[in-house]
């Protein structure tokens, strides 16, 4: 497993080695001690998530805050999405300052998204399957959002806004700077 560190602190691209033959492919998506090696902190997830979304549809930005607050290992099992992590931690360097990656089926690469950030993704294909480890339960009383078109934060989402599907409620969420606070 390649960790690739992202300008945002403690934020990282993987790529697992995949091994093909005639058969198809191999390859180890996660390893508890490999990742809290490449990642440098330990990481225990206790919920698996997936969903299956159509071209256009934005999910996010979402967060949770205080005691709930979660990190996530995701990775697109079928398709391909645009998928971005923006810095919330008040205290931070990078605080406010995104990065964004395409992931696929293709390209088997997975973000680590630490606690103290909000996330959300884009499908870029006809359709996609997107799963997720987190590494605290949900918590309705704890969850946040920020716009997915905050002008502070200015996101290129590579779909015009014709193009987007976005829920009501993700239509409703404030700016970064009326955002309810991480911690």
């Amino acid at each position: 497993m390649n960790f690739i560190p992202t300008k945002l602190s403690g934020c990282f691209i993987l790529e697992p080695k995949v091994i093909h033959d005639s058969r198809g492919y191999f390859m180890e998506s996660f390893n508890e001690k490999t990742f809290q090696d490449g990642v440098g902190q330990s990481v225990k997830f206790v919920q698996d998530n997936q969903s299956f979304s159509s071209k256009g549809v934005l999910r996010g930005l979402h967060y949770q805050s205080g005691e709930h607050a979660q990190a996530k290992l995701v990775r697109v099992l079928q398709g391909e999405v645009l998928d971005v992590a923006v810095d919330i931690r008040p205290e931070s360097e990078t605080y406010g300052q995104y990065v964004a990656e395409v992931l696929s089926a293709e390209n088997q690469r997975q973000l680590f998204i630490p606690r103290g950030f909000a996330h959300g993704f884009l499908v870029l294909s006809e359709t996609a399957t997107f799963f997720y480890k987190c590494d605290n339960f949900y918590n309705k009383e704890s969850e946040g959002g920020i716009i997915y078109n905050d002008a502070q934060l200015n996101i290129n989402w590579q779909l015009k806004q014709e193009e987007l599907l976005i829920s009501e409620k993700d239509t409703q969420l404030p700016e970064l700077n009326n955002a309810k606070k991480v911690w």
